[in-house]
């Protein structure tokens, strides 16, 4: 029942990868390439550049570590390496990540040769934000799509880099 289950669950996530595959290369045949990712962290509305993320997962079994910050959810075990799991809402100082359906756990690229996976409560889609109003406030690039919505623009070298991100322990 659990083989089945898990095999549901993987044939669902390649769908939807090679959804997203196929959507980013329908931008690239438009002139356009669609490479940043749409989130939602609290209240906030974020892009991450694909090329910083390897994988979207729905949040797997987490393993708690003691003694580390509130927003430290743990380790968890993807394709046979473990990756250290941040909620990224709590990190912010905001409310801890709801675990539901539509949470989602974005594992940072290998480039940064970091296996960390970013909790995140909603996955909104590719964004094309090329017609987009670029700005920057404090150091940090910021969009107004067409209907007024602000996107902010993670830097996740930057964000791997923030001593705070890197000592866990409480």
């Amino acid at each position: 029942m659990i083989q089945r289950l898990n095999l549901r669950m993987m044939a669902r996530l390649s769908q939807s990868q090679q959804g997203l595959e196929d959507r980013m290369q329908t931008g690239d045949q438009a002139g356009e390439r669609i490479s940043t990712l749409g989130v939602q962290i609290g209240p906030d509305f974020w892009l991450v550049e694909m090329g910083e993320v390897s994988e979207v997962l729905p949040i797997p079994p987490i393993t708690k570590v003691p003694f580390t910050r509130p927003w430290y959810c743990g380790v968890t075990n993807v394709h046979g390496n473990l990756y250290s799991v941040v909620d990224l809402a709590a990190f912010m100082g905001q409310a801890e990540v709801q675990h539901d359906r539509s949470s989602r756990i974005l594992l940072v690229a290998q480039k940064f040769a970091f296996n960390a996976g970013l909790l995140v409560d909603h996955v909104l889609g590719l964004r094309n934000t090329h017609a987009w109003r670029r700005n920057e406030v404090d150091g940090m690039v910021q969009y107004e799509d067409g209907q007024g919505q602000v996107w902010w623009l993670m830097d996740v070298a930057r964000l791997l880099k923030q001593p705070e991100f890197l000592h866990v322990e409480n």
